[in-house]
């Protein structure tokens, strides 16, 4: 090969070393930091970029999307002297690669650090219970201390986040514990509202059924009594309407002495002073002023006190009934003008 051709291809090889170099293509959300004789030049934005070959360099590129840092679980002892294990979460953005590039030897070392040490003075300014309970606190306040910590790095800190909070085992334990009796308390509560919301209940229904049932006895009785005050006034109205004698209420009478005579238990039978007085009232209906009966003005004397008849009780009742009978019978005789055969 001719030594003409050996140096064409030689400088054309050059050629493309040179024009490699020369182009530079950044892509989206990146940046890339440019010196020049180890000096810095400029920043490359995303793009198709010119450099100055073999007298401009690359000296790092940044990504300035949002980045997402795992840092390992931190051993943090509380405001109350117990040590707790705290992974965070970091969440960050470059706002300005030159400040990221030249102003710290290594910004997620550093940024590391400083959440470590900004953890322990949060947490351990609070006891176990309100680091347990105040996780958004504790994020609000780390990140507003890294944020201000990591501006001249040129990196913005856009929240923090504690994933996880492991107390010792022995508070563990103890937490389970109150937690377990929290809630049977709680279950205990419940029992005893529900037992006495359905004793409430069934005292309240027990209330409403006597109350109906009252009611219902009530309604019953007056509808009771209302018709027997309708019978008595119709059975009234038709005895009024009848217009009765005074024999026929006389042998009414008579006929009703019997039942109050009945019943085996009955030893006394009280005979009542009516009787004799039925009894002069028959002869005076069909006797007229016969002298062989009282007269109206005068007054039959019997002794109307209680007469201990024992078992011939129904004996007296019968000869009541026999004598009303005569007096019927010569009441009759006197209307056909029959005349009572004289005493002995």
């Amino acid at each position: 090969m001719e030594p003409v051709g050996i140096l064409l291809l030689i400088v054309a090889f050059f050629l493309i070393i040179v024009l490699f170099r020369s182009i530079k293509i950044v892509p989206q959300q990146w940046n890339y930091i440019i010196e020049r004789l180890g000096r810095y030049r400029r920043t490359l934005e995303p793009g198709p970029r010119l450099l100055v070959p073999f007298v401009d360099s690359v000296r790092a590129k940044v990504d300035l999307r949002e980045r997402v840092v795992n840092f390992p679980p931190q051993p943090v002892i509380t405001a109350d002297n117990l040590g707790v294990q705290i992974d965070t979460v970091l969440y960050y953005i470059i706002t300005q690669p030159t400040a990221a590039v030249y102003n710290i030897d290594d910004y997620l070392a550093g940024v590391e650090q400083l959440t470590t040490t900004t953890l322990r003075n949060v947490v351990g300014s609070l006891d176990l219970e309100k680091t347990l309970t105040s996780r958004e606190e504790i994020n609000a306040r780390l990140a507003a201390e890294l944020d201000k910590a990591t501006d001249k790095w040129g990196l913005k800190v856009t929240r923090v986040e504690l994933r996880s909070i492991e107390p010792p085992l022995s508070i563990r334990d103890a937490m389970e514990k109150q937690m377990r009796a929290e809630r049977d308390r709680r279950a205990a509560i419940l029992n005893a509202e529900g037992t006495k919301r359905s004793s409430i209940l069934m005292a309240e229904g027990e209330q409403q059924s006597a109350v109906l049932r009252a009611k219902g006895e009530r309604d019953a009785a007056v509808l009771r009594a209302d018709g027997e005050a309708k019978a008595i006034q119709t059975v009234f109205a038709a005895i009024h309407k009848a217009k009765p004698t005074d024999r026929l209420l006389t042998y009414q009478y008579l006929q009703t002495l019997p039942t109050i005579a009945q019943g085996t238990a009955n030893k006394v039978w009280v005979v009542p002073a009516e009787l004799t007085k039925a009894l002069g009232g028959i002869g005076n209906a069909f006797g007229g002023a016969d002298k062989s009966g009282p007269s109206e003005e005068e007054e039959v004397e019997v002794d109307t006190s209680a007469l201990e008849l024992d078992d011939s009780a129904l004996q007296a009742l019968e000869a009541a009934q026999q004598a009303a009978r005569e007096v019927q019978d010569i009441g009759e005789g006197k209307d056909r003008g029959e005349l009572p055969p004289a005493p002995a």
